[in-house]
């Protein structure tokens, strides 16, 4: 693609925007898309590579057909076979346009050299023939084809999810290869000690009681009122991507979501249907505590941003602190996301607000943290939902 205009390149850096380029290919913000992330596996510690144009140590002498390869067949350059920590499952379905559009973009981005490390994975997944049998099980080359039973903005929305934002890359559990389970999509999974939840139109286990507007703030605010605010790898997701998504693609993505099979995961109530204001602090007033006391350790680290009650403190507001009550952190069926919250924090900017968590991970020990997440749970959350202190010791040693 040797000519392109600048609607391509304009339209291309909104596609790289919708598929999240950035997040994976920036290590170093100073540097961006020139790669380098430490990208943590079951086999091994897979780094990301240099697409800026650089012609020595990015893809500067790449042609466009090469590209459409990487992109299409999960094929490098020198017909290597990449890696699936590369999502070419999903970018497999992209228009060959959409692809020229991100490639014509790309064209545009400064070039920077820089050699990401080399992949440190262990034997025999260090061998990239091998992936010859992975696609085998988990592939599936070929673009997206529209249902034409299905309206317009459904299909939007299916190209979308299914496509450049990859969503069932963290909301589908894997199987024993590390595939996609395809028999459980978007039913919910763990990456990096985080919990991606379900994202079925089911009742309880999902967002069945979303509505269309509670889908299209949190992917363009990070925040649902009354019910979730992005923490982790979705703030990233939110901040890096959704948010600039137009808001025909954020109401076809929500269309899309409504529509797909349901999935039941066992909980007997919404993540955000749980918990009531508290009042141990009157409780607390003129008592001595003993040991590590998880109401005491919550108003004296939590409660001024949180309030004692757990109410928040800024209503629905986009930079509010969030009510702990009808959230999906604290009634979720498990305690991660609230764990890794308190241990590592929110950092989250978009358009609407800067919003800033400070991280407990080198101010508290695992004792306090579990004590804190059990409290949430046990008083503004699902108060099945526990955590011990071992797992919180797992949790913390989670490379992020």
């Amino acid at each position: 693609m040797t000519g392109f205009g600048p609607d391509l390149v304009k339209r291309g850096e909104y596609l790289a925007r919708v598929g999240d380029c950035i997040a994976c290919h920036t290590s170093d913000k100073g540097r961006p898309f020139a790669g380098g992330l430490a990208i943590h596996t079951p086999f091994g510690t897979i780094y990301t590579p240099n697409i800026t144009t650089d012609p020595d140590t990015g893809i500067g002498r790449w042609t466009d057909a090469d590209f459409m390869r990487a992109m299409h067949e999960g094929i490098g350059k020198e017909g290597e076979r990449l890696y699936p920590a590369f999502p070419y499952v999903e970018y497999t379905k992209v228009t060959e346009l959409d692809v020229q559009a991100i490639r014509a973009y790309l064209n545009t981005v400064v070039p920077v050299h820089y050699t990401p490390p080399a992949n440190s994975l262990r034997f025999p997944f260090n061998l990239r023939w091998l992936m010859f049998f992975w696609n085998l099980l988990n592939f599936d080359e070929g673009r997206f084809v529209p249902d034409p039973k299905q309206s317009a903005e459904w299909n939007r929305g299916a190209y979308l999810v299914q496509g450049l934002a990859h969503c069932e890359e963290c909301h589908t559990p894997r199987n024993f290869t590390q595939g996609l389970k395809t028999s459980e999509r978007f039913s919910g999974a763990i990456q990096a000690g985080w919990h991606a939840y379900n994202i079925t139109p089911h009742k309880t286990s999902g967002i069945g009681e979303w509505t269309d507007q509670d889908v299209i703030g949190y992917l363009s605010m990070g925040v649902a009122p009354g019910r979730a605010n992005a923490a982790g790898p979705m703030a990233d997701v939110v901040a890096d991507s959704t948010q600039y998504l137009n808001r025909e693609d954020l109401r076809s993505i929500a269309t899309y979501l409504r529509a797909i099979k349901p999935l039941d995961k066992g909980e007997s109530r919404a993540r955000a249907g749980w918990g009531a204001p508290a009042s141990d602090v009157v409780a607390l007033r003129g008592t001595k505590t003993n040991g590590v006391n998880g109401a005491q350790l919550f108003l004296a680290n939590c409660a001024t941003c949180h309030n004692w009650t757990g109410e928040g403190v800024g209503a629905s507001a986009p930079g509010a602190y969030p009510s702990l009550i009808h959230n999906t952190v604290s009634g979720a069926s498990d305690a991660n996301n609230l764990a890794m919250v308190i241990l590592h924090g929110v950092s989250r900017t978009t358009k609407a607000a800067d919003v800033l968590m400070p991280a407990f991970d080198r101010d508290l020990s695992d004792e306090q943290i579990a004590a804190i997440t059990n409290y949430v749970t046990k008083r503004f959350g699902n108060p099945q939902s526990t955590v011990s202190v071992a797992q919180i010791g797992k949790l913390r040693a989670m490379p992020q």
